[in-house]
């Protein structure tokens, strides 16, 4: 009974980490005549940047401008955003001391002038009202908002990201990072006004940060700008590595032990919790029952509870199908492989890998 209890606290962490907060709730009736300025960085991103480009045209709310930073791409990305008639400009040399990212975003803001900006990565794609969405909300937060998007996966590789999805959710919805003075963002979708933006010095104030969003966030949250995040659900979707497991496995490494260092301790230790419950029932049942141990049906209990949440998460989270929830440690493996993965190049190599760029970390 000891191990029961124990695995039912692991397992109810999960509600208590997750929060259902979608733009839909917080959105406003009023909203000003603003110019919004769409700004998408793209370094290879022709299999994703049509579908974002496509959506953007279909928008309730009409962006003043949307500008494309090719970012040294070496496939279609620059011929392909040219058809869709936005503006495109080329990312200049990367100085020292910037990351690419970081570097990209900065130069579109300098080609914009829309009282909004919106940064969208380029695997995102938006609903007919999500402009309108984004910038109600962030005029009801009077501060800075970002969105998780929804992953819409594919592949069978993609659907290994169903634990690292979840755990970035928890990661913005746990009760102490929304109550937190120092909120991070969301990088692939981020709504702010220019003038805060201005405020903080953007991304030159935070150029050589791999995680630019945490860190963009952190540096609002110390001005003392609000910061709200929400889920994307059915307004932002995304599918985030349809370039193959290689590109995944270098996204998700990027920034994983990076990202853990600047959450809250108690956020960190629920999320610990959770995955532990996790791991336990997901790799000791399958060998309690080849043993018929007695205590079989306890973990399976615990696993079988742990299937039906993740079920209800994904409603929320991504679209990962039955037999990833149903044999989640295989995705749990993934995880903790991403884990050691990410803190082996933190800690043993200084850099990581991300679109064919070698960027160094320091250690930090």
């Amino acid at each position: 009974m000891t191990f029961l209890f124990l695995l039912l606290i692991c397992w109810a962490v999960g509600f208590i980490l997750f929060a259902k907060i979608s733009l839909d709730q917080e959105e406003t009736t009023e909203m000003p005549d603003v110019k919004v300025s769409v700004i998408i960085p793209a370094r290879n991103e022709e299999k994703n940047l049509p579908f974002l480009l496509e959506s953007l045209k279909r928008q309730s709310l009409k962006p003043y401008e949307v500008i494309v930073v090719n970012d040294f791409s070496e496939d279609k990305t620059k011929e392909i955003a040219k058809s869709f008639d936005v503006k495109v400009i080329d990312n200049p040399p990367i100085p020292v001391g910037w990351t690419g990212k970081n570097w990209a975003l900065w130069n579109g803001y300098l080609h914009s002038s829309g009282q909004i900006l919106i940064f969208l990565d380029a695997d995102v794609r938006l609903s007919e009202d999500g402009i309108e969405k984004l910038t109600k909300a962030l005029f009801k937060s009077k501060g800075a908002i970002s969105v998780i998007p929804y992953h819409k996966t594919e592949k069978f590789y993609e659907k290994l990201c169903m634990i690292v999805n979840i755990l970035g959710v928890f990661a913005f919805t746990s009760p102490y990072e929304r109550k937190s003075k120092q909120k991070g963002l969301y990088g692939s979708c981020i709504a702010l006004f220019r003038e805060d933006y201005q405020k903080i010095g953007g991304h030159k104030s935070i150029c050589s940060k791999v995680t630019d969003d945490l860190s963009l966030g952190k540096r609002l949250s110390s001005f003392n700008i609000n910061i709200e995040n929400y889920l994307g659900i059915d307004k932002v979707f995304f599918r985030m590595y349809p370039n193959g497991i290689k590109s995944q496995i270098h996204g998700i490494a990027k920034s994983a032990a990076l990202s853990m260092q600047l959450l809250q301790r108690k956020t960190i230790l629920l999320i610990a919790l959770w995955v532990l419950g996790l791991t336990l029932s997901g790799f000791l049942t399958p060998f309690l029952f080849f043993i018929r141990h007695p205590l079989l049906k306890i973990f399976l209990l615990a696993y079988l509870l742990y299937f039906v949440q993740i079920l209800y998460l994904q409603r929320y989270i991504g679209n990962f199908g039955i037999v990833m929830p149903l044999f989640h440690f295989v995705s749990t493996a993934f995880f903790l492989f991403m884990v050691l993965y990410s803190f082996y190049q933190l800690k043993f190599t200084g850099s990581v890998w991300w679109k064919g760029r070698q960027i160094e970390v320091g250690g930090k």
